[in-house]
């Protein structure tokens, strides 16, 4: 007879559970990682207007312009500087972005991000 004492561990099904489960989210970070690290991108490249001198005097075309050199320099894929907001409001410009990113997981799953950045940008 056995007491519970001496039962101790776990079996090689047990192992091969864990081990699954620790490698699917291993895939699902590193499939979000770069989505994230992209997003830091867009959300610097919006702050980075707001340093800029003279925002109050440019036109939403010339913004939009702005944003998309630095987008294009940082390898931004997933946004362009079409997809960019801008609406005046008294002397500064609300700019914003709203997006999301759809990356296959394995088969037919996928994972959906949702990123989210606005920003009031006013003349120096």
């Amino acid at each position: 007879m056995q007491t519970l004492k001496s039962q101790r561990g776990m079996t090689a099904i047990g192992w091969l559970i864990v081990l699954g489960l620790i490698g699917f989210f291993v895939l699902l970070a590193l499939r979000m990682i770069p989505s994230y690290l992209e997003y830091a991108t867009v959300s610097s490249a919006l702050e980075s207007l707001q340093n800029e001198p003279g925002m109050s005097n440019k036109t939403p075309q010339e913004i939009r312009s702005m944003l998309g050199k630095r987008f294009d320099i940082n390898d931004v894929k997933s946004i362009s500087a079409k997809d960019v907001a801008i609406q005046k409001q008294g002397s500064a410009y609300l700019v914003g972005v709203d997006y999301e990113v759809r990356m296959p997981v394995m088969g037919n799953v996928d994972v959906v991000m949702t990123f989210t950045k606005e920003i009031e940008v006013s003349g120096n």
